[in-house]
Parts: C-alpha cells; structure tokens; sequence
C-alpha cells in the first residue's frame, strides 16, 4: 500500500535538531536538509502545539500518577471546532460524574476516540490508558501507547518529547510483555528509546525488527531518518533506496530519498525520486515541501 502522508505529518523540522543523546523526534515529518538550528516555522509550530500541549494535563497527569485534585483531567483546546469542543465538553461532565465502572470505561472510549478524531493525541492516550488499566491486555495497551507515540512525534521539545517518550516506552513495553513479536510496538519502542538516555538500545531493537521482518517499511524508514540525523548521509541513501524498493509507492520514502541524495551531490538523482514523490501525493502541503527542494537544486 502507498504511504501517503495527511497534512498533519507534513511538519518542517531542522535535521540538526535531533541529536545524540538530546534527541527528540518527529519520525512522521518532513526533514528540511541544511538548514542549520531553525526553528519550526510559525504555521507548523501553531499546528504542532494543538497536538504537543492542548492536551498536555491528562497526558502529564497521567505520566505522574493521577489527575491534580479538584481539576478535570482535561481542557478542551481552544483550536478545537465549536461543535466539537461542545461534544468533548458534554462527554467530560459525563465522565466526571459517572460513577459506574462499566459506564465510565465507556465514555473513556469515547472522549478517547473524540480527542483522536481532532489529533489531540495525548488526550487520547490518557483515556485509552484508563481502559487499559481496567481491562490490561495487548491491545488495549497498544492502544494507549500509539497514541502517546503519536503524541510523542510531535513533541516541540525535548522535555516533552523525554516525559511523553517515557509514557510511551512504558506502554509498549507492556505490549511486548504481552507478545513479543509485535513489530509495530517493538518500532515504536525503539524511536520512543531514542529521547531516553539509551537512544543505542531504541537503534538495536529497529535492527532486531528488520532481522525479523527485512521489508518492515517503518523500520527502514526510522531507520533511514536516524542515519539522516546523524549526518550518515550516505547510509541515509541506502536506506531509503531499501525502502522505495520494497515499496515504489512510498511517498515519504522517495521524498527522503531525494533529500539524502541531494545532501551527497546527486542532485539528478535527487531531482527524480522528488518527482517520484510529488506524483504519489495530491496534499498540498507535500507538494509544496517538494517544489521546495526542487527549487533549491536548480
């Protein structure tokens, strides 16, 4: 299947900015080539935040142990649409008052599937988490970590992204727990191990993911991001030359081809996988990521 990326995956983010053991990732961004310690740029920093820190008090409260007395375990954010924001507003004060155990896992579900639908991931992860406290098994406990993984990928800071990558390394690790030979958890995992102060061990496991499964797409991928912000350009080529091969049709794989290959010199190589990348996506914001770096090889 083509990976084709949604607007919400196409943030702008220095390659310098991630790395070593102050690492923190945006595994599912669009990597600008050097450009030095930029900052995201107003337009992706507003979009970020409404996913970084509109849902930052179930997810913090979450990550210490309980809500703050006397607050709910989450505020609407302001960014979310009016109909929205009421439905999430109702479905709180139900939360809030309900006092069945069967009811409240219920309205959980839901306020969890309403903070997703809107990509307050980390909301979302807060009530998936109290599932799966009530209800342990591996895929409530999957359900809570990808959430906070999502959150994760779109942290702003390296404070946030080492207390949401903590959350989500706690769940997974409760995941494979459960199976061990669950390959989306164990890459998860491994780039949530990349903000901790063990960022060789999250590398290790995404090695361990290919030698079970050599065309693990997201493996190469992470895999393939990791060597660019590392600077292993070179590397960065091969992996994601792996990738297009395994998957022609992978967006996000011919976009990073052709910035690796740029950043060796290759520019006629660059400027083909780029092309290759425009024609699988019709979001705009791709595309214009795209014409960006085609521009700057002229």
């Amino acid at each position: 299947m083509a990976s084709r990326p949604s607007s919400h995956q196409l943030l702008i983010l220095a390659v310098a900015l991630a790395l070593v053991a102050g690492l923190f990732l945006l595994p599912k961004g669009i990597v600008k080539p050097k450009e030095g310690k930029k900052e995201l740029n107003q337009q992706d920093a507003a979009r970020t935040a409404n996913r970084d820190n509109g849902a930052a008090t179930p997810s913090t409260s979450s990550v210490e142990g309980g809500a703050p007395a006397g607050a709910t375990p989450e505020q609407p954010h302001m960014a979310v649409a009016p109909e929205q924001r009421r439905e999430i507003g109702a479905l709180l004060a139900k939360y809030s008052a309900e006092r069945d155990p069967a009811a409240k896992l219920r309205l959980a579900s839901d306020l969890a599937d309403k903070y997703r639908a809107v990509e307050k991931f980390d909301s979302a992860g807060y009530y998936f988490e109290q599932i799966a406290m009530a209800r342990p098994g591996e895929q409530t406990l999957q359900r809570a970590a990808d959430a906070y993984y999502e959150a994760f990928s779109f942290a702003t800071t390296e404070e946030r992204a080492k207390l949401l990558g903590a959350k989500t390394k706690e769940l997974y690790e409760r995941v494979l727990k459960n199976n061990p030979d669950n390959l989306k958890a164990k890459t998860n995992l491994g780039m949530a191990l990349m903000a901790s102060d063990n960022p060789v061990a999250g590398v290790t496991l995404l090695r361990e993911v290919l030698a079970a499964d050599p065309k693990n797409e997201e493996a190469i991928y992470n895999l393939g991001i990791l060597s660019l912000r590392s600077n292993q350009n070179d590397k960065a080529v091969e992996r994601f030359r792996e990738l297009t091969v395994v998957n022609p049709e992978n967006a996000n794989g011919q976009f990073y081809l052709g910035v690796s290959l740029a950043l060796t010199g290759a520019k006629e190589d660059a400027r083909k996988a780029f092309t290759k990348a425009k024609s699988l996506s019709t979001d705009p914001g791709f595309t214009a990521s795209v014409d960006e770096q085609l521009q700057k090889l002229n």
